[in-house]
C-alpha cells in the first residue's frame, strides 16, 4: 500500500545524492515530483530509473523560486506534500508514519515539523546546529514558502532561509532524517558563498527601511494575512527576533562563531563542532562585507 503523499525534491546536478534519497522514499510514496534545474549529471536518468516524475523549472531571476512555483504549478494528485531536499534521507518507519498522519485526516493539524541531523566530517553533530527543526509536511492547499527578500539575490534559484507558512496548527513527526548538506568543506563554502548573498540582500533591504528591525516583505496566498505574523514555531520567530538584532551589533562573525559553538554546544562534537562554527562565522563575515559593499555602492550613485 502506496500512502498518499506526495514527495517534492527540488535539484539541480544532485546525481551523488538522488540514489540515497530517493531509496528512502520510493517504496513507499504514492508520488513523487522532481523539480529539476536543467542538471547536466544525469540526475534526470536516475529520477525516472526510481519512478519520479520530472519536471524542469526556469527562473526568472527573482520570484518564485522553486519550491513555491511547483507548488503552485505542479498537479498534486495528493491532499498532503512533503518537501524533500536530494541532500537529505528519511530514516525506516517515516512512511508509517505519515500514513497514520494522514489517515486520522492530519489530527487536526495543517503541517508538521521534522528535525533534522546534520552531517559534517562523517559524523553527525549532535549539538551544533541540532535540534533543527522545518516544516516540511502539509496539507498542500493550506502552505506556501514566505517571500522575505525583493528582487534578485545571487543566491540562485531555490528557497534558502525561508520557511513554508500554514494556516493552522501544526505538529511534530516523531521521525528524525539525516541531512548531508555539507559532504566536504569545499561543498560549504560553496553554498554559503550563495547564501550570504541572500543574507546581504536581506541586509540591505532592512537598511534602505531605516533598519528598524522590521522583517521583509512577505508574499502570502490572497486572503491570508501578512505571513511575517504565521511562523507556528516559536523557536523561529526567536532565531528571527535575534537575527535582525544581530545586524545591528558589532563583530557579527564572531558573535555567530560563539553562537554555534558554546551556546549550541558545538565544543561537545569535538574537532568537527569547532570547524562548523568557524565556518559559519566566516559565512557570517561574507555577509556583512557584502552588505557593507552592496551600501558602498548605493551611497556612490548619483
Amino acid at each position: 500500500m502506496k500512502v498518499p503523499v506526495s514527495i517534492l525534491i527540488p535539484i539541480k546536478n544532485e546525481a551523488a545524492n538522488l540514489p540515497r534519497c530517493l531509496a528512502a522514499v520510493a517504496s513507499w510514496a504514492d508520488e513523487i515530483f522532481v523539480v529539476d534545474s536543467h542538471s547536466t549529471d544525469g540526475s534526470q536518468s536516475i529520477c525516472e530509473q526510481a519512478g519520479a516524475s520530472v519536471v524542469q523549472f526556469d527562473f526568472n531571476g527573482t520570484w518564485p523560486k522553486k519550491k513555491n512555483w511547483a507548488l503552485d504549478h505542479l498537479p498534486f494528485r495528493n491532499e498532503w506534500v512533503f518537501i524533500l531536499d536530494a541532500d537529505e534521507v528519511l530514516p525506516p518507519g517515516t512512511g508509517a508514519e505519515f500514513a497514520d498522519i494522514i489517515a486520522q485526516d492530519g489530527r487536526g493539524h495543517a503541517g508538521y515539523w521534522i528535525n533534522r541531523r546534520f552531517m559534517f566530517m562523517g559524523r553527525w553533530l549532535r549539538h551544533a546546529y541540532y535540534p533543527n527543526w522545518n516544516l516540511r509536511l502539509f496539507r498542500h492547499r493550506l502552505g506556501r514558502y514566505e517571500k522575505l527578500v525583493d528582487g534578485a539575490t545571487g543566491s540562485g534559484d531555490n528557497e534558502v532561509h525561508e520557511h513554508i507558512i500554514v494556516q493552522g496548527t501544526t505538529g511534530r513527526l516523531k521521525s528524525e532524517m539525516d541531512h548531508y548538506a555539507f559532504p566536504t568543506v569545499d561543498i560549504f563554502v560553496e553554498k554559503h558563498n550563495r547564501y550570504s548573498n541572500w543574507e546581504a540582500a536581506l541586509d540591505l533591504q532592512e537598511y534602505l527601511r531605516g533598519a528598524d528591525g522590521r522583517p521583509g516583505k512577505t508574499e502570502a496566498a490572497p486572503g491570508r494575512p501578512d505571513a511575517a505574523t504565521r511562523l507556528q514555531s516559536p523557536a523561529v520567530r526567536l532565531r528571527r527576533r535575534l537575527k535582525r538584532l544581530a545586524r545591528r551589533l558589532p563583530f557579527r562573525p564572531t558573535l555567530r562563531f560563539l553562537y554555534v559553538y558554546l551556546i549550541q554546544g558545538g565544543i561537545l562534537d569535538g574537532l568537527p563542532g569547532y570547524y562548523f562554527a568557524r565556518l559559519h562565522g566566516f559565512y557570517e563575515f561574507l555577509a556583512v562585507a557584502k552588505a557593507r559593499e552592496m551600501k558602498a555602492a548605493l551611497k556612490a550613485k548619483p
